[in-house]
């Protein structure tokens, strides 16, 4: 059985490993000076400086340990990339692929998807609420919907945007829908776990979420709120005092369901 002495090993190990990948910055500066004051190669001089850093238990068990260390390194870098992979997938998975512009009109990838947008209001707040929706088909055909909401507080109005948005989809056969909305604090709740859910809120996440699982296909979106302007500009119509919509139209009947009725427009 052959034994090799430490010289012979260090030469082994040098022709086997590749002594400049598993140097550490400071030491390849090193051997880069040694090589220049004592006009050694590059790579002689690399090597007597590891063997410096590597004392008495010589040059092969830094190289082992070095290349342990890379090791363990390229494991954690694979275990993190498989990481990252796995919450972009459940990411598509839950929001869609497709890129929308947020805003009526925007492009979408998704050629059976409606697009729709929601926005609640109360005045003051707490106070009178009303809501406010924007659907389009896949043909391009706009649902509108601007109706009082009772009272309550922002969210209220918010959620009860979402519940009718979500209702209405379904009652005219949407199953894949890209839903908009401005309230970070609805969609938020809404998409986030039940840890961080609001109590106070629970009924209505209990509703949307219901209603959100009979669609083949939905996702949900925070916008700005210059980018959901005609949802906001519904809800806020819904808000107009009954006077003024009596002095407009003399024959109006003040009655509860006047203005709750979906209008589609080509």
């Amino acid at each position: 059985m052959n034994h090799l002495t430490d010289p012979e090993l260090d030469s082994a190990v040098e022709s086997t490993f590749d002594l400049d990948a598993i140097a550490y910055k400071a030491e390849r500066a090193a051997g880069r000076r040694l090589a220049r004051t004592q006009g050694l190669s590059d790579a002689e001089a690399l090597r007597r400086t590891l063997q410096l850093s590597a004392g008495q238990a010589g040059l092969a068990a830094l190289v082992t340990q070095r290349q342990a260390l890379r090791e363990a390194e390229s494991a954690r870098d694979a275990a993190r990339a498989a990481l990252r992979a796995g919450a972009k997938a459940k990411h598509d998975a839950r929001h869609g692929a497709a890129h929308d512009a947020g805003q009526p009109g925007g492009l979408d990838a998704r050629p059976r998807a409606w697009r729709a947008w929601f926005d609640g209001s109360a005045r003051p707040n707490p106070g009178r609420c009303a809501i406010g929706v924007l659907l389009r088909g896949p043909d391009g055909a706009a649902i509108e919907l601007a109706q009082a909401a009772g009272h309550g507080d922002s969210s209220d109005a918010e959620y009860r945007a979402l519940i009718a948005l979500l209702e209405t989809a379904l009652a005219h056969g949407a199953i894949d829908l890209a839903i908009h909305g401005d309230s970070q604090v609805v969609i938020g709740d809404v998409t986030g776990p039940d840890a961080n859910a609001a109590p106070v809120l629970r009924a209505y996440r209990d509703s949307a979420r219901a209603l959100l699982a009979r669609f083949e296909r939905v996702s949900l979106r925070w916008v700005p709120r210059h980018k959901n302007g005609p949802a906001d500009a519904l809800s806020q119509r819904a808000l107009l005092p009954a006077e003024s919509d009596a002095e407009s139209d003399p024959e109006l009947e003040p009655t509860a369901d006047a203005d709750h009725k979906p209008q589609r427009t080509a």
